[in-house]
């Protein structure tokens, strides 16, 4: 066995040269009854800086992100690929640092074991590892990324076939003042988008003249989510609520706690989006049979790849829950997951996503999702149909084998 971890002690070195100029992974499908073992888990970190210089939203602001890559190597030669990138290490209960410490130790749990098999797969990682869902995500992905290359079928094929040819995006407003903020949402306009999501709860008073500005410019046919990000004590969100419920808007997680977030929607004439307290399938169903929302923010890694997502986002889809499914942060990687995922629902069970990379000044992978107009389309390539440019992500950080 090889274990190493970088950022804790000493970097594994390998020669990128050997990725760059022709990678060890090939994408042959694999025949039926062929045997396919993990052989080697390795992590590799990248830092995302923002194009606007700085992403901020209720009491916090960054000028940068810290990525993680898996890449799950089989003894057939294949490559999967998945991403985990928490936003910051105070937004949920995940930071950087932290999931690769989870993936390596779940990484000796998991090699010999078929990647295809994402069930057994997941059984394994809960055994091993109470909780920690954005720790198992990006192994989860990396291992859907495997099935569809043994496969030769595009993910959206394999979570439920192509029921949207494109997925509708949103663009974030950044918190600023009210001026940069409307001005923001100008500049989104012209390069083609609809959907925004706005960021509040850094004060009640401050927040009301944001969300009066911005939907003064609003156009026909816009929608706008004022996102608090759980930054609003109740009442500061009872006053904003109540102080704009004639504008056009949805409130997106006001409060905290789901219940400070019921009290808010007793106030409000707007739609109500729950993100950050719908950590499970049985919130999910309880926000449901307490009609508290309208519609759910859906993270991958929140819920812990792509197989619990799936199983989230069906459930959402037979109970007519309108769903927006992002992720915490990423670049291509996680875009096309997102996008994979959006693809394989009905378009009217959708109500938007992100493509995070549109605001990082690096590529990581090729192949990701083409967006334009205010849509973004997944490739048809098997699996995520995302290539690392290694050349960006440099050598392993930490292996194990």
């Amino acid at each position: 066995m090889v274990f190493g971890i970088s950022l804790w002690s000493s970097v594994i070195q390998h020669k990128t040269a050997l990725r760059t100029q022709g990678s060890v992974c090939h994408s042959a499908v694999v025949e039926k009854g062929d045997i396919m073992k993990i052989e080697r888990i390795a992590l590799y970190g990248v830092s995302l800086p923002m194009k606007e210089g700085s992403y901020s939203w209720s009491n916090q602001s960054f000028s940068a992100f810290d990525s993680t890559i898996v890449e799950i190597t089989t003894d057939t030669g294949q490559c999967g690929y998945g991403e985990i990138c928490p936003l910051g290490p105070a937004y949920l209960p995940a930071y950087a640092e932290g999931a690769r410490t989870g993936i390596m130790l779940l990484a000796e749990h998991l090699v010999g074991l078929d990647p295809r098999q994402v069930g057994p797969i997941n059984a394994v990682m809960d055994r091993a590892l109470k909780g920690h869902p954005y720790v198992k995500s990006a192994i989860d992905i990396a291992c859907w990324d495997l099935l569809g290359k043994a496969t030769g079928q595009p993910l959206y094929t394999l979570l439920g076939g192509k029921l949207q040819d494109s997925v509708r995006l949103f663009k974030v407003v950044s918190r600023a003042d009210p001026d940069a903020m409307q001005q923001k949402l100008l500049d989104y306009q012209e390069q083609g988008f609809n959907q925004f999501q706005m960021k509040v709860g850094a004060g009640a008073d401050a927040d009301i003249e944001r969300i009066q500005k911005v939907t003064s410019v609003l156009k026909p046919g816009n929608k706008l989510a004022a996102d608090a990000n759980c930054g609003w004590m109740q009442h500061e969100a009872v006053r904003v609520v109540s102080a704009v419920n004639d504008l056009p808007l949805y409130i997106e997680q006001p409060c905290e706690t789901y219940e400070a977030c019921r009290v808010v929607r007793s106030f409000s004439n707007h739609p109500m989006i729950l993100d950050e307290c719908m950590t499970t399938l049985q919130a999910v169903i309880q926000g449901h049979q307490d009609r508290a929302m309208d519609a759910i923010n859906l993270k991958i890694s929140r819920m812990g790849g792509i197989t619990k997502t799936k199983v989230v986002r069906d459930v959402c889809a037979t109970l007519g829950i309108i769903l927006t499914i992002e992720d915490t942060w990423g670049g291509e990687f996680t875009d096309a997951a997102i996008a994979h995922l959006a693809h394989s629902i009905p378009r009217e069970m959708h109500f938007q996503s992100s493509a995070f990379s549109e605001y990082a000044t690096v590529i990581i992978g090729d192949g990701g999702p083409v967006i334009k107009d205010g849509f973004m389309t997944a490739s048809d390539a098997p699996g995520l149909g995302v290539t690392p440019r290694f050349d960006v992500l440099g050598a392993p950080i930490a292996e194990y084998s």
